[in-house]
């Protein structure tokens, strides 16, 4: 035969209580977890989207915002490199933060720019020249100082660009390998 234990009233209560507490606290914690990931993944799909909501961003990824392009060529002042900034409209690239770095033995013309700057007020940097057309072609001329060609001389271009409607992006750089002709006299 089956006896049933008796449970006092009060202890019986008592675990009930705590069990009930326990069970609420672990749902609001759960809830309150799952509230913030998807502020924080809202937060930043509002800034930068995603694949799916791209159109619906308020601000692109910096590869959609700016198509950063380099060529170059060999000519008989040297070898001419060509970076070609196709910008979307609504952004800007700094024309002072444009830089070229490349090794010992290499010279630079200084840039030639297919379009003029404009110039605003930034409110980082203050009253700069800025390019804002939709495509700009910054251009310079590089040579060897010993006279002798330069196979695969390594150059690191630097650039950064703004979101009109408020996004600075991060200086970005491009690395990429030239072979520069000697100057021909």
């Amino acid at each position: 035969m089956f006896t049933q234990k008796s449970i006092p009233k009060k202890a019986s209560s008592k675990k009930s209580s705590i069990l009930l507490l326990a069970l609420t606290s672990i749902s609001l914690v759960a809830g309150l977890s799952a509230t913030t990931m998807t502020t924080q993944a809202a937060g930043l799909s509002d800034l930068f989207g995603n694949d799916q909501s791209a159109s619906q961003s308020k601000f692109l990824p910096v590869d959609k915002a700016f198509q950063v392009v380099s060529s170059n060529k060999a000519s008989t002042q040297g070898t001419v490199l060509s970076i070609n900034f196709d910008i979307t409209p609504g952004h800007y690239v700094y024309k002072d933060r444009l830089t070229l770095t490349f090794p010992k033995g290499v010279r630079a013309t200084p840039f030639k720019f297919s379009q003029s700057p404009v110039s605003i007020n930034d409110p980082t940097f203050g009253k700069v020249p800025v390019f804002t057309q939709r495509n700009m072609v910054a251009t310079t001329t590089l040579t060897s100082t010993n006279g002798k060609p330069i196979k695969n001389a390594a150059l690191v271009i630097g650039w950064q660009g703004c979101a009109k409607a408020g996004l600075c992006y991060p200086p970005e750089k491009i690395k990429t390998t030239v072979n520069i002709a000697p100057a021909r006299k």
